[in-house]
């Protein structure tokens, strides 16, 4: 394919050498003229592992130029990735500068040339960028996306120092479409290579490189604290890692990675107690592991507040024990979400199969007894009872008798903060609201 990649960073230098090594025709723009004139010289713009040998082979063989002008890299083209830099701003936002300024001259290039050109950004950017900034200036000079030229949205996960490695063996392959000709134009592009490839709507692509980056950094600080208070305790904080990543089934995995309601149990949250006050006492400082409880207690809070937005007093909540088939109600959230939803004032009734006032024994009576005595008035026997109350519904279970009684239409509201199996076709009715979005 002949390509044009603009921006000759580090994303767009490696894209563009590899690229070329792969076959493609492929043409670097950039601004700066020394770096044009460095690919052009078969040199590296960038200092990276194997990254001057590439670009020098392959503009030797001609699979690989560098120009400053927009138009004839369009002209040469027909696919072009946008790699320019999207920094931060001094207040944290992101600036969007390069991408709108570039996005203009390749608008206007391709409605002088003419012909279907596909524009693929590679960019880091929020999710809606693409959509609701870029789209628009694009069909201001090129006609309409989808028709008249294709976009899409393809982030990179290129880590400086081993990007060239990384390129040739990608841990994924994302591509967010617009529509299927365009995602055909960037799957063409890296045929060959390994990895599994997800073809996606475009702000589910640009939120993708968000959730990977956090969730780097989220690592790497929780790592870092947890070795600080291993070494304030004496332990050695490798071997706890060596074990912890040992463990593929809840901890490397996709064991808790899937939004929903706040975590409970007897387990979890003192645990995080215990360790934050240990470390607290060794004085040290924990800012992650502090904060997981209260982002914990945010996250319930937020299903009280979608209750209140309702306008509505008769609520109805199905599931009380911290997690589906259990009776524990030991700091469950969904008794912590009756608790305020009572102490509001809510006309509410509850329902959970597999919790019974007259069968609970030991810890689980105690703690009803201590934190929510009057929950015998507020449980009901049957679905129907809590359906035929209820103006609001949360669903906080995934029991079948709950699920195939819930209703569809605009009356009563459901909250769902599981995501139902059937959350997608809800989705589009005016009376679900979902937290697990």
């Amino acid at each position: 394919m002949r390509v044009s990649v603009f921006g000759l960073g580090y994303v767009g230098c490696v894209s563009a050498a590899c690229l070329a090594s792969m076959g493609h025709e492929v043409i670097g723009v950039d601004v700066n003229q020394v770096k044009v004139d460095l690919v052009n010289d078969g040199k590296a713009p960038v200092v990276e592992e194997r990254i001057g040998e590439l670009i020098a082979e392959v503009v030797r063989t001609g699979a690989l130029r560098a120009t400053g002008d927009v138009r004839e890299a369009i002209r040469e083209s027909e696919v072009s990735l946008i790699c320019v830099g999207t920094p931060s701003e001094p207040n944290g936002s992101l600036c969007t500068t390069y991408l709108e300024r570039v996005t203009e001259e390749i608008g206007a290039a391709v409605a002088e040339r003419g012909g279907r050109q596909t524009v693929v950004f590679r960019s880091t950017m929020l999710p809606g960028t693409c959509l609701d900034l870029l789209l628009p200036v694009l069909e201001k000079f090129a006609g309409t996306a989808g028709v008249d030229f294709g976009v899409a949205v393809n982030p990179e996960f290129l880590r400086e120092g081993t990007s060239v490695r990384d390129f040739f063996d990608p841990p994924k392959t994302v591509i967010g479409e617009l529509d299927a000709a365009s995602g055909d134009v960037v799957a063409a592009l890296y045929e060959g290579l390994p990895g599994e490839v997800f073809r996606v709507p475009v702000p589910v692509a640009e939120a993708i490189k968000y959730a990977d980056n956090a969730f780097h950094g989220l690592k790497i600080g929780f790592a870092n604290e947890l070795g600080a208070v291993c070494q304030a305790l004496g332990v050695d904080s490798h071997q706890v890692i060596d074990v912890f990543l040992a463990d593929r089934k809840l901890n490397i995995s996709p064991a808790y990675l899937r939004p929903g309601f706040a975590f409970g149990g007897s387990c979890l949250p003192k645990d995080l107690r215990s360790l934050v006050h240990a470390a607290q006492r060794a004085d040290v400082s924990v800012p992650i592991l502090s904060h997981v409880l209260a982002s914990n207690a945010d996250h319930l809070q937020r299903a009280v507040d979608m209750v209140e937005r309702t306008g509505k007093r008769r609520v109805g909540l199905f599931g009380l024990s911290f997690k589906p088939g259990t009776d524990d109600l030991r700091e469950s959230p969904l008794v912590e979400l009756a608790e305020r939803l009572f102490g509001k004032g809510y006309d509410l009734r509850i329902y959970d199969p597999n919790v019974n006032l007259s069968r609970l024994l030991g810890a689980n009576r105690e703690y009803i007894e201590n934190r929510l005595p009057h929950l015998a008035q507020l449980l009901v026997e049957s679905v129907d009872e809590v359906i035929e109350h209820a103006e609001v519904c949360l669903v906080g279970t995934r029991e079948p008798s709950v699920l195939s009684a819930l209703p569809h239409g605009d009356a009563p509201v459901i909250v769902d903060l599981i995501r139902l199996p059937d959350a997608d076709a809800r989705r589009t009715e005016p009376g679900y609201m979902g937290l697990a979005w």
